[in-house]
């Protein structure tokens, strides 16, 4: 009788998997979106464990072994090359058959940072469950990691111009009112520009969240971390039309932006806002809610604001989150100088040789 799972990639390893998952959902305060990524991210590494004939199993018992063969003191050795030849097994050019990434060539690197990071995590969980050995490499504060880790190019985060995002928090005033959402948008848009919200935070926040009389809204970032970011005179102006409007779905309580059903307002949904407005105040296709959490920090330090405020206002845990929007600040204090200033574009006096 033919195996039902024969054809199922990875399927010895599933129960070991799921425990994983179960384990990150009872221990660490992470958003399921983030545990559904954690785990995708490992289907790379189980394939490439199948590759090198070293399925991982529903015990990680030939990985284990493996990595014992030359003897224990060799596994920081022999874990060291297995993440090596992991990551070049990633870069290298080829049809991939899983991950999020599938049927693309190759994964990027920032895919690899996040895999690598996803990896970490699950193997610690194998060692303190007694599957696999330990080793310095998968220590907290061991630097080792990152000397396999591959560079990343830096990229400058996607903006919008103070213009732009102007003309996109208005663009909700300048629609029908066929389907009851105007001031819902108005204030959703003033909030992901105005308090810098990532997507996730402004689709959980509650009635509750929202404290006109205080100016702020109380946001739940990654990790759970709470802060407190306070609310511009827009974004207030928008919060109360909204929640003052008499046939507005929203009560005193439960979710403060709600879809026609009543519902919490999904992520996916605010992106379709966002782009939607976007298009519509005459902005580019590829707008989303991080632009506009991006234009946040960037307007905030171009306006004088102090790196370590903006790093409390956008819930970064360290200051180097937050340090790539001085490299954005910059180059617009260059395009300002070059723009303004009488001698920025001064010819070059002539240089004389001496006689």
């Amino acid at each position: 009788m033919q195996d039902p799972n024969a054809d199922q990639p990875h399927s010895q390893a599933q129960p070991l998997i799921a425990e994983y998952e179960r384990n990150l959902r009872s221990t660490r305060a992470l958003s399921d979106s983030t545990i559904r990524n954690y785990v995708a991210d490992l289907g790379p590494f189980l394939q490439y464990l199948e590759e090198q004939e070293c399925p991982l199993g529903p015990h990680a018992k030939a990985l284990d072994e493996f990595l014992r063969k030359q003897g224990d003191t060799a596994v920081p050795r022999v874990y060291r090359s297995l993440v090596r030849d992991y990551v070049a097994w990633l870069l290298e050019s080829r049809p991939l058959a899983s991950g999020r990434t599938a049927g693309r060539r190759g994964h990027a690197r920032a895919s690899v940072h996040r895999m690598l990071a996803s990896l970490r995590s699950f193997v610690r969980f194998l060692i303190e469950r007694g599957l696999l050995p330990d080793a310095p490499l998968w220590h907290a504060r061991s630097t080792l990691m990152g000397r396999l880790t591959p560079k990343l190019e830096r990229r400058l985060p996607d903006l919008v111009s103070v213009a732009e995002a102007a003309r996109l928090v208005e663009a909700p005033s300048g629609t029908d009112d066929d389907d009851g959402n105007i001031l819902r948008d108005a204030a959703l848009l003033e909030l992901l520009y105005g308090c810098g919200l990532r997507v996730s935070e402004a689709a959980h926040l509650n009635r509750e969240n929202v404290s006109l009389e205080q100016r702020a809204v109380r946001v739940w970032g990654k990790g759970s971390k709470e802060r407190q970011t306070p609310l511009g005179t827009q974004a207030w102006n928008a919060l109360r039309a909204y929640l003052d409007d008499d046939d507005s779905p929203v009560d005193q309580s439960g979710p403060l932006f709600r879809n026609a059903r009543g519902g919490r307002l999904g992520t996916r949904s605010i992106q379709r806002i966002v782009r939607a407005h976007a298009r519509r105040s005459g902005l580019r296709d590829d707008v989303h809610p991080h632009t506009l959490r991006h234009s946040y920090a960037t307007h905030l330090l171009n306006g004088g604001a102090d790196l370590r405020i903006v790093q409390e206002l956008l819930g970064h845990s360290t200051p180097s989150a937050t340090q790539v929007y001085t490299h954005v600040s910059q180059q617009e204090a260059r395009r300002v100088y070059l723009a303004a200033h009488p001698l920025a574009h001064a010819p070059a006096p002539e240089h004389r040789d001496s006689e």
